[in-house]
């Protein structure tokens, strides 16, 4: 590769790469097709574990060179971990469990903060151009298909900053459903691992129990969504291109978090670029295997309803009591011990999908799943008054910032 670098997409893994590339000398140019970094998204949030490594992230990133300063996080210790019995107990840890950051345009958001560090170290950003993934050594564009997606409602409360994650078949069919505010803003979002008809309804039951369950004084601004794309490539370099974050699947199948991955694949691209490392080494020993226990955690999770759900939360709990500490147990579901690897290759014939793309490349992909039986139910009539709620909030000129022909109740 020459002096010059051409990253296509201007996400935080692409702009990782940039920031370590520019730093180095190197001549860099970053080409995104939307008007900005975090255009994808509307101000929704999200979170960055601390469980996939013995070593904090933001630490990690400081030595990178990479400085989490430049965007708004607010770190957590604690979270109300909602049964599907509605049981509410309190995984905690010592520091941060996880950080919660702002997808958007905003200044404060963690992909303006991306944006920054890579002007400031010297790289060129191109936005609203389309280029041939051709001319380009790096490819962090975003997902194309879906596996899953979300819905969720920002709004405003006076209730102070909190995370509530909530296992629960019937308002996240095979997922989890959530509770985020910082700072006066909140975020209820449901995640969706089977295709549903009238997803919205999920969304507004959803809602319901929180606003039945928490004193929210809830006021909408807002609804949002998004997509994942989970897949496994046979290569994470084709054709002398580097395919990093969610362009080269780099995704937890089990949760959704993808942050952590992107950056830190971001990173080893441009280090392998600059010699330091082989990123096709670097990626299958440190992002992939972490990657496969948490589709093997998806396969499991595929596999039951709340009656699993409930065994995982108390057994959570019960192991905080035995170790003290809540995290140990987020980092043991992550270990790659000999039984999971014993179920990767059922996992990978009876979930993943073999898949041929048009950039030539070849994926196991995760498609996204049917509905069960169960997922058919009548909405409460709390959820009812939810949408009958947004529909007039909507006419007031509230946005809908996600397009889905069925998202509506």
């Amino acid at each position: 590769m020459g002096e010059r670098i051409d990253i296509l997409g201007a996400g935080l893994s692409g702009l990782a790469a940039a920031t370590i590339l520019a730093q180095a000398g190197k001549e860099v140019h970053v080409h995104e097709i939307r008007k900005d970094s975090g255009s994808r998204f509307d101000g929704d949030f999200q979170g960055i574990e601390n469980w996939t490594s013995n070593v904090d992230f933001f630490d990690e990133m400081r030595e990178w060179g990479l400085n989490p300063d430049e965007f708004k996080s607010n770190g957590f210790d604690i979270i109300d971990l909602i049964h599907p019995d509605d049981v509410i107990t309190n995984p905690k840890t010592i520091g941060d469990a996880f950080r919660v950051v702002e997808r958007g345009t905003d200044e404060h958001c963690i992909d303006q903060g991306f944006k920054r560090m890579a002007i400031a170290a010297g790289a060129n950003i191109h936005y609203e151009v389309k280029v041939d993934p051709k001319t380009c050594d790096i490819i962090a564009a975003g997902p194309k298909d879906s596996s899953a997606i979300a819905f969720g409602e920002i709004f405003h409360t006076d209730h102070a900053n909190h995370v509530a994650f909530q296992l629960n078949d019937k308002l996240a069919p095979g997922a989890y459903s959530y509770l985020i505010i910082i700072d006066g803003i909140g975020l209820i979002c449901t995640c969706l691992w089977r295709q549903q008809k009238k997803s919205g309804r999920y969304l507004n039951e959803t809602i319901a129990w929180y606003d039945e369950h928490y004193e929210l004084n809830r006021k909408p601004i807002k609804r949002v969504g998004g997509k994942g794309d989970f897949s496994l490539p046979k290569k994470y370099i084709h054709e002398n291109k580097i395919y990093v974050g969610e362009a080269g699947g780099l995704q937890d199948f089990m949760w959704g978090f993808g942050m952590r991955y992107a950056i830190t694949s971001g990173v080893l691209a441009a280090k392998s670029i600059l010699d330091e490392c082989d990123y096709e080494v670097e990626v299958r020993k440190k992002l992939v295997p972490l990657i496969k226990v948490s589709a093997i955690n998806r396969f499991l999770m595929n596999r039951v309803g709340d009656r699993g759900f409930k065994m995982v939360a108390r057994y959570w709990m019960r192991d905080q009591k035995k170790k003290g500490d809540g995290l140990r147990f987020m980092k043991w579901i992550y270990q790659p011990g000999i039984m999971r690897k014993a179920l990767w290759p059922i996992v990978k014939k009876s979930m993943l999908r073999k898949k041929s793309l048009d950039d030539g490349r070849v994926v196991y992909r995760m498609p996204f799943r049917k509905p069960l039986k169960r997922d058919s139910w009548e909405p409460s009539q709390k959820a009812e008054q939810v949408g009958i709620q947004w529909k007039n909030v909507r006419k007031e000129g509230a946005n809908l910032s996600f397009s889905a022909s069925d998202a509506e109740n």
